[in-house]
């Protein structure tokens, strides 16, 4: 029992440690549900937050965010992933070629961007989308912008894609995750990046190319 009760006060130090060391990203790639189920399966990101960012208002909501993108914030451990990563990454989970939105989603609030913190993120962003640009001999469309404010959106949007409740959508009376994987699929999203990325890909949190 000693060696257990160690065992998990080692682990919460360790968790705490992580924490207090993690560095934040925000991207904008459509869906906010979507770009959270992504960068949740990268290996050293600790925590991911849907929200609204870009814009003006005090406190956007779902039903008014105007001027505002739908985003996530990505907590990392820059010691397991790294910032330049973590960009290369996340440009390989969306269409960085379209600038009217992304998938069936369109409009601004669905465009892609990448929100920099301070001189070496933008750097860093800048290279990534510079990199993105010769890899694919296209002209991309994910700006760099500096960021300003983040707001959480509404609870129920967070982790959407791992929800159990029951949810009566457009596909019937199914539960939460399950509707979240049919819109998926019937927005075109992975087969789109696919398209654009070919074995350079990251689709549902698994490279095109492998493992």
């Amino acid at each position: 029992m000693r060696k257990l009760m160690l065992a998990a006060a080692a682990a919460a130090v360790l968790s705490f440690a992580s924490h207090a060391n993690a560095e934040t990203a925000v991207f904008a790639g459509g869906c906010f549900w979507c770009v959270e189920s992504d960068m949740d399966k990268v290996k050293g990101v600790t925590s991911t937050t849907s929200g609204y960012a870009g814009g003006t208002l005090k406190n956007p909501t779902y039903e008014n965010h105007e001027g505002h993108v739908e985003a996530v914030k990505v907590e990392f451990d820059p010691a397991v992933v790294s910032y330049d990563q973590l960009v290369a990454r996340f440009l390989r989970t969306v269409d960085v070629t379209d600038d009217g939105g992304q998938f069936c989603d369109r409009g601004f609030a669905y465009t892609t961007a990448i929100f920099a913190e301070g001189a070496a993120q933008k750097a860093s962003a800048d290279a990534a989308i510079a990199a993105a640009g010769k890899s694919l001999g296209k002209k991309i469309a994910t700006p760099v912008n500096a960021f300003t404010t983040f707001t959480d959106a509404e609870d129920y949007h967070q982790n959407y894609y791992q929800g159990d409740d029951l949810k009566l959508t457009r596909f019937g009376l199914i539960r939460q995750s399950d509707a979240y994987k049919r819109y998926r699929k019937a927005c075109g999203r992975d087969a789109r990046v696919k398209e654009v990325w070919g074995k350079e890909a990251f689709t549902a949190g698994v490279p095109a190319g492998g493992s």
